[in-house]
């Protein structure tokens, strides 16, 4: 495959090719390659060992952290490509399936997430009509829906990745080659990426998380203490802030960059300030792969409980297998049937449209 490496000359010369990225990226990279390995790996062997595959979100959460893992794997090759001003010494192949393995995990990540948002505005809102669709072997077939999709989304990628040697720098990269005739391939591929991979991911979570609070608002009324539904409003509102904060910067310049592709932006100092933001926007982006594990995880006494098992030594319980979700959809029961007692004098609150 390194006989077929093309010779290329660039309009802008090598432009976001600066000292500073080149010493900075790597290390950022390198803190989350080891938080987030650490963060991950704690969250399968919890699961795994202690909390078992017995509910949705168990399942869930586990591919998401298994997901994480399998792209986090890449982080050290992308630092020592960042650390050597983007030289890639590692041959065709590796070039395609490391950046295909990121955009798989970009999809699967947040396909994920979605998928957690729905079982637990399922969970809370309507405990009890949703038991028959939110069973284990449904959670499963949706796994593997969504590990096959992502695959067949991260296909593209891999087919228009490729290494190129640029003549006026003598380094090999490993890019996408965007000539000077307009690429409407590229602006598919792009244009998917922000769709999919963001917009439509982030309006679901965010209306399911919407509703959830608005139930929980409700739940006051019928709920003595505030205590449970305050903290599950507060760790409802950290996962939408922080996929918000970890995302939204890059799909801002991968935007502008998509507006490069379209010669809408053509300017050369320009194209510098994009490229040259663009590594700390995916540092923010990768950076959530290192937060899953503490919003979906740390958060839940279960969890912590199970975890300072694993950390001593402790052998499973077999009557050990809560679900990560299990104070809330606990919560959720308890407002539920209130607001089921309460539904037979007054309105139907429990359904929350």
């Amino acid at each position: 495959m390194e006989n077929s490496t093309e010779e290329i000359g660039l309009k802008c010369n090598m432009s976001g090719s600066h000292d500073f990225i080149f010493t900075l990226i790597p290390v950022v990279y390198g803190c989350n390659f080891v938080i987030g390995i650490v963060g991950n790996s704690m969250v399968v062997a919890v699961i795994y060992c202690y909390m078992k595959l017995k509910t949705a979100a168990n399942i869930f959460v586990l591919n998401l952290a298994v997901s994480d893992l399998t792209f986090l794997i890449t982080l050290p090759m992308w630092a020592t490509v960042t650390a050597t001003g983007y030289h890639w010494p590692f041959g065709s192949f590796l070039c395609k399936a490391t950046a295909s393995l990121v955009i798989f995990n970009l999809y699967t990540s947040v396909f994920f997430l979605t998928s957690l948002s729905i079982d637990r505005y399922l969970a809370l809102v309507h405990p009890m009509r949703s038991r028959q669709c939110r069973t284990v072997a449904n959670a499963r077939i949706a796994c593997v829906v969504i590990w096959g999709f992502s695959f067949l989304l991260s296909v593209p990628t891999a087919v228009t990745r490729d290494v190129f040697q640029l003549k006026d720098l003598n380094i090999t990269v490993c890019a996408i080659l965007d000539r000077k005739d307009l690429n409407y391939n590229l602006v598919a591929l792009s244009l998917m990426k922000s769709v999919l991979g963001f917009l439509i991911p982030f309006a679901i979570i965010i209306t399911c998380y919407c509703l959830i609070g608005r139930a929980l608002l409700q739940a006051h009324r019928v709920q003595k203490s505030r205590s449970h539904s305050d903290e599950v409003l507060r760790m409802l509102a950290a996962v939408v802030l922080a996929f918000f904060l970890c995302w939204v910067p890059h799909q801002i310049f991968h935007f502008m960059d998509v507006l490069a592709l379209l010669r809408v932006i053509e300017n050369c100092h320009t194209l510098d300030i994009i490229h040259t933001a663009m590594p700390f926007t995916i540092c923010i982006a990768y950076f959530n792969s290192c937060m899953n594990p503490i919003l979906y995880g740390f958060v839940g006494k279960n969890f912590r409980k199970n975890l300072l098992k694993l950390l001593r030594g402790s052998p499973p319980t077999v009557a050990t297998h809560a679900s990560l979700t299990a104070k809330m959809s606990m919560f959720s029961y308890r407002a539920s049937e209130s607001l089921h007692l309460t539904a037979n004098r007054t309105t139907s609150l429990p359904d929350v449209k």
